[in-house]
């Protein structure tokens, strides 16, 4: 721990010679607590506060009533006295505000919340300094690494009739309907299942009568099921078995963190797909298209977007593991725990920027959550990194980058950009998106200066079926995941 450190500030003259609004002369001492937390001591010197108290006096004099004396013509020391009570409320309140403005504006913290203050602890004296203290997070204080220069690989492919076709045959997936099957399900096929969750007999969760698309693996929101296609391959509607799931380790039961827990599985139904005929009316509910053309060229356009989302990602994680591999320093849990919401709301709305589909963004956001706590520490570190940059190279946002963002999001979700931007200041959003807009300005700027290497890419293929349940109960964020608000995207290319 650091010993802590004063400063000071002196009045401000503006130019030829008027006098300007006047700074206080504060002392200012800053003790590290912690990589990211510090206690800030605050002393008002008795000069600014008589200063504070005669401006406060003489902005009530022309108002103030008082008995014998017609309004403003009452004696300086009468109407003092006759509302104490009121001007130290007054003079307290603005003193501690002015003095926070210029703390921060001080440049000596970097802040990343709001001060931890107890105002009413805050006692204006009647002779003498006035001092109170703070706690306030910070960013952390580091070296900033080599960012020119960096060497990267980037996804390269061209978006070709196959792929095209492919994309086609998902969204006639979703917009076929399940009907009852006979047998068991192949990879594909829908079950109906009830599912138990337990430890050591005792029960943990349930849900009934899921609707469960077969897949590989099985995706909870805190722990997941590999060989889920091969556990269901011979079961029949009526038939139960178990299989044990692995929690994750960030659940919110912390005995069973990285643990297995015992699912029993009872099969209800199965269903397989019957496919739609792509046919005039179709093509109009899939977004007034006039031909399979018109369909065809929306859906490349779509994976064009899914490509260069890719593309960035792949490209920023790259940016990213260059730039925090020396950032050792670590992040208090409480800011962890507080932040982690914010980077599933991030994560979510550069997926539907990019034209996710909900059952896709579902996937991500279960992923996730299970290490949710680990990547927001690795995202938090490249933010504040991304942040230093930014403030060097003079990297800002105006309001042309979220009228983009927001036009972006609305093309895909079908909604209108009014309706997206009155959406995201109702859930205040506003601020996770122009952290994204700063950060992603701040990585063009360091690929501007990197070398690239193409390499092959393949889209991904879904072997994931999500599932909106917790084993354990609640996770970090579960109630505020934005679901499906929005009309569904014109032509959704699959998942994926």
């Amino acid at each position: 721990m650091s010993s802590p450190a004063s400063d000071s500030s002196s009045a401000v003259a503006s130019p030829e010679g008027e006098t300007g609004p006047r700074s206080l002369d504060l002392g200012i001492a800053i003790e590290e607590v912690s990589t990211c937390r510090r206690r800030v001591k605050v002393t008002v010197p008795r000069a600014d506060i008589d200063r504070y108290r005669d401006d406060a006096i003489g902005d009530l004099m022309p108002s103030a009533l008082l008995p014998g004396f017609r309004p403003g013509r009452a004696p300086r020391r009468l109407v003092s006295s006759r509302f104490k009570s009121e001007l130290v409320e007054q003079i307290r309140s603005k003193l501690v505000t002015d003095a926070l403005a210029q703390v921060s504006d001080s440049g000596k913290l970097s802040p990343i919340s709001e001060p931890d203050l107890d105002m009413a602890a805050v006692i204006l004296p009647d002779d003498g300094p006035l001092t109170f203290e703070f706690s306030i997070e910070v960013r952390p204080e580091f070296d900033l690494p080599e960012w020119k220069g960096l060497s990267i690989s980037r996804p390269a492919r061209e978006i070709g009739d196959a792929d095209v076709e492919e994309a086609l045959d998902n969204i006639l997936r979703e917009r076929g309907r399940f009907v009852p099957a006979g047998g068991s399900p192949a990879v594909g096929d829908l079950v109906v299942a009830n599912l138990r969750f337990s430890d050591s007999g005792e029960r943990l969760s349930e849900a009934e009568e899921l609707e469960i698309v077969v897949r590989p693996k099985l995706s909870f929101a805190d722990a997941s099921l590999e060989g889920f296609d091969t556990l269901v391959a011979k079961a029949k509607p009526g038939d139960t078995f178990e299989a044990a799931v692995r929690v994750s380790d960030e659940a919110a039961l912390e005995p069973l963190r990285g643990k297995d827990a015992t699912l029993s599985v009872e099969i209800v139904e199965v269903k397989t797909h019957e496919l739609p005929t792509l046919t005039p009316a179709l093509l109009e509910e899939l977004g007034g298209f006039e031909s399979e053309q018109a369909l065809r060229d929306a859906i490349r356009r779509q994976l064009e977007g899914r490509l260069e989302y890719h593309r960035r990602r792949q490209v920023r994680q790259q940016v990213a593991a260059a730039l925090t591999a020396s950032a050792s320093w670590d992040l208090p849990p409480d800011l962890l725990r507080r932040q982690a919401q914010r980077e599933l709301e991030r994560a979510i709305l550069e997926l539907r920027r990019s034209g996710f589909d909900d059952d896709s963004i579902r996937r991500h956001v279960n992923e996730l959550r299970q290490t949710v706590l680990a990547s927001t520490a690795r995202a938090l570190k490249e933010h504040f990194i991304l942040e230093r940059i930014a403030e060097e190279e003079k990297i800002a946002d105006d309001g042309a980058d979220y009228d983009a963002e927001i036009r972006a999001i609305a093309e895909q979700s079908g909604e209108s950009p009014r309706r997206v931007r009155a959406s995201l200041e109702r859930r205040g959003l506003m601020d996770v998106l122009r952290n994204q807009i700063i950060e992603r300005k701040t990585v063009d700027l360091i690929t501007s200066k990197a070398t690239f290497k193409d390499i092959p890419f393949e889209f991904p293929k879904p072997d994931t079926e999500a599932v909106d349940h917790a084993v354990c109960g609640a996770v970090i964020g579960e109630d505020e995941i934005p679901v499906a608000e929005h009309a569904e995207p014109a032509a959704r290319p699959g998942r994926g």
